[in-house]
């Protein structure tokens, strides 16, 4: 059926295009039906897309534009100071995350969307040329096979909105392409160098992509070559790339690793395995589900992989080993070892299926096998259609399965069907192959346009850049005087991460890195935190915006209001060690080293003229003074905890406090005295450092002469800081280093964790590399022969 003119290679390219143009029309079509960004008026970023990533790649634009705060080591925008090489290769280290530098920075949220299309086309292609590589057979179909891969059912309702993951859809294919070259003792080199831009762009999915290739390349070995000596050459070869490609990629994986380890705990949940008629029903299109695995790639794709086992065509042996890996693969998945081997023997925070993917690419590369060997017979085709129909009806049990998934998949089956049958007759090719096309673009736009509504309904959303998000940055931008003082977005925020996505250099941080040790400072202060600790917020505080040098502060009406504060650098005095306790206002003044705050006159009323605080965690309503507006709680544990929340300035018994529902079993109300803060901080100011310098990731300060005591720099006390050449000590969870006199400067540098050790891995891989390069005969000998 192909081209006999056209040279294999031409013919893969053309799959590998028409794969990529299927893809991009059916997802843009989906989301158009949905009418989401940026196609209709509904929000796009759900979740953790709008709270992370989106934020995230507003920080690479400035990165790129040479407009953030910190650099490739260290941010200085989030959480007052943290590291930033983790969420670079967690978050920003795929080759596609750059290109949102070519779009306004106005415009992220369109170039984050472009990035994501384009990296679901490029694992259409990728997949396309795997097929082509493994077997010859139409370009045209592998090009459908391939784009069937990239619009399964986890790409477009799960992986759409966690753009990195899309880098492991793109790397199951390269892997096991690297796979291929192993077996054929083919480019050592190339293997390992895409193993390391797999591993690079996203660790998480790479690992999973990489169980998922080694079990496709043992089906393919133990099928294509004989003897062990052989197959053991093959894996030999597949390994030493595979080590090679993770040790180059270990600059990266080194520090992210060690700062997973570091990182607040995240949500711990037994795994459960969902009934089997729920994921049979996740086999029809239009279905949505966090909690199951989304296996959905295309109607006439599931029709070939059905009939695989019917096809005589194909040698009963290769029918039984591809058959065979996709059902245990299959099963793998509902199985709680298996399940936490394909998770780095984590049960995973959300979707506990995401490795889902791999199944869909083995899928995928199984029904290729069938479909190289020859168009299936109409026995084969009905005995692959009675699977599918079993399948379907098993799955009526699911409150998953739609009516229209339902009428989708019994047209599609029909379709797809007759399309296969009639590809044996030339003068019916053409519109055959275009009725398959159909139907897999009408699947799976309509499933992408199924899963927004499930996912607008059911989640958190997060509005597009607009006017609110320009008048913010614009107000941030005029208050900016980094580095002698800090600028904090605060609350009420626009997402988890408004430092990196509007501007300044605040409290709040949301990531997977979220340093156990700031969210312990933080909540000892009296911050507040969604996502079960890892999405700290900002604390709308005098005394802590004291201690952090914050001097100028958005409020909710858009101005600025501004304070004098110490600089990052300043001195305590000589005594014994402090500790927090379990009083936010307590630790505030240990840390700010001066009594501040004074208790109420009577219960629930401060005294006239000083301000209130109102400190109830596990609150989750409104509060108010008697005289005063009402303040929304979001208290409700132990996914959100309620920041401690400024009430105003009391008038007397007519400001008593007033809970608007049942009172907390815990809460606290403290007076602060504006009058004792100001001495307090005119105190700090006066014996601060005279001078400061801030780089990237380093600090330098100039200290008044004999200074002795403790210097303090207002950054958390996260593992890599080093300060006049050793490391770092820690002051009620920020960075300190004791003085003794001698000291006439205070310098201090950060450095990640595993930087050194993981460098000196990737220069030996490298090594290694060159001399694999010299004894294959690549250019690097060649040019010493001549």
């Amino acid at each position: 059926m192909s081209t006999p003119h056209r040279s294999p290679r031409r013919l893969s390219l053309s799959g590998s295009a028409l794969a990529a143009l299927i893809t991009t029309v059916a997802v843009c079509a989906g989301d158009a039906a949905a009418r989401v960004f940026p196609y209709g008026p509904r929000h796009r970023s759900i979740n953790d897309l709008g709270n992370q990533f989106v934020p995230f790649h507003a920080h690479l634009w400035d990165l790129l534009h040479g407009r953030a705060r910190g650099g490739l080591l260290f941010n200085w925008q989030s959480g007052y100071g943290t590291s930033f090489l983790p969420d670079l290769g967690t978050y920003l280290a795929s080759p596609f995350a750059v290109l949102v530098g070519f779009f306004p920075r106005a415009d992220i949220d369109l170039a984050v969307y472009v990035v994501t299309v384009l990296k679901t086309a490029a694992a259409a292609a990728a997949m396309t040329w795997l097929l082509r590589t493994q077997r010859r057979g139409p370009w045209w179909a592998a090009g459908l096979l391939g784009a069937s891969y990239a619009l399964c059912g986890w790409s477009v309702i799960e992986a759409s909105y966690n753009p990195m993951w899309l880098d492991g859809l793109i790397a199951f294919p390269l892997l096991c392409l690297t796979g291929e070259w192993a077996l054929r003792g083919r480019r050592p080199v190339a293997g390992a160098l895409v193993v390391a831009l797999c591993w690079t762009a996203n660790f998480y999915t790479a690992y999973m992509a990489t169980l998922g290739a080694a079990l496709v390349l043992l089906v393919r070995v133990v099928l294509t070559r004989e003897g062990a000596a052989e197959r053991l050459r093959v894996v030999g070869r597949a390994a030493v790339a595979t080590v090679l490609g993770i040790a180059l990629a270990a600059p990266v994986l080194a520090p992210l690793f060690l700062s997973s380890g570091q990182a607040y705990p995240g949500w711990v949940k037994e795994f459960r395995p969902v009934s089997w008629a729920d994921l049979f029903a996740r086999l029809l299109p239009g279905t949505y589900s966090f909690s199951s695995p989304a296996v959905f790639v295309g109607t006439g794709t599931l029709l070939l992989l059905a009939a695989l086992p019917f096809h005589r065509a194909v040698p009963a042996r290769t029918r039984l080993y591809w058959a065979a890996l996709t059902a245990a693969v299959a099963l793998s998945l509902q199985w709680a070892p298996t399940h936490l081997a394909w998770h780095l023997f984590a049960t995973p925070n959300g979707s506990p299926y995401r490795q889902t993917f791999v199944l869909a690419g083995i899928a995928v590369i199984a029904a290729w096998t069938g479909l190289a060997a020859g168009l299936p017979r109409v026995r084969a085709l009905a005995g692959g259609a009675a699977l599918l129909a079993a399948a379907a009806w098993w799955a009526r049990g699911s409150t998953l399965a739609t009516s229209s998934g339902y009428l989708l998949f019994c047209g599609g089956l029909a379709v797809a069907g007759a399309a296969w049958w009639a590809l044996r007759r030339r003068a019916l090719a053409l519109p055959a192959a275009g009725r398959l096309a159909t139907v897999l673009l009408v699947q799976a736009a309509a499933t992408t346009a199924y899963g927004h509504k499930g996912k607008l309904g059911g989640l958190d959303d997060y509005p597009s850049w607009g006017g609110a998000h320009t008048a913010r940055a614009g107000a941030l931008a005029g208050a900016g005087g980094w580095p002698a003082y800090r600028t904090d977005p605060s609350r009420p925020a626009l997402s988890g991460n408004d430092p990196l996505l509007l501007g300044g250099e605040g409290g709040s941080y949301y990531s997977s890195h979220t340093p156990a040790v700031f969210t312990h400072t933080m909540v000892a202060l009296g911050a507040g935190w969604t996502s079960r600790g890892r999405n700290v917020q900002s604390i709308d505080n005098p005394v802590t915006d004291a201690v952090f040098a914050v001097g100028a502060r958005l409020r909710p009406d858009g101005t600025v209001g501004r304070a004098e504060v110490p600089p990052l650098v300043t001195l305590r005095p000589p005594g014994p060690v402090p500790a927090y306790g379990d009083s936010p206002f307590a630790n505030q003044e240990l840390l700010l080293g001066a009594r501040v705050y004074e208790d109420p006159v009577a219960p629930g009323v401060c005294r006239a003229g000083t301000e209130a605080y109102l400190w109830a965690p596990e609150y989750n309503a409104t509060a108010r003074l008697a005289d005063g507006p009402a303040f929304r709680l979001n208290g409700s544990a132990p996914r959100n905890r309620a920041a401690l929340q400024p009430m105003g300035v009391s008038r007397g018994p007519s400001s008593a406090l007033v809970f608007d529902a049942a009172p907390p079993p815990r809460w606290t109300l403290s007076c602060l005295d504006r009058p004792r803060l100001d001495a307090a901080v005119a105190s700090l100011r006066t014996s601060a450092a005279t001078s400061l310098r801030v780089g990237s990731s380093d600090v330098r300060a100039e200290l008044p002469p004999g200074a002795t005591g403790t210097a303090v720099l207002s950054v958390p006390a996260i593992a890599g800081w080093s300060c006049n050449g050793r490391p770092a000590s820690a002051h009620l969870g920020l960075v300190a280093l004791p003085l003794d006199g001698s000291a006439t400067t205070l310098t201090c540098a950060f450095r990640p964790p595993g930087l050194l050790p993981g460098t000196a891995l990737a220069g030996a891989a490298l090594a290694v590399l060159l001399g694999l390069s010299w004894l294959s005969g690549h250019p690097l000998r060649r040019r010493q022969r001549t």
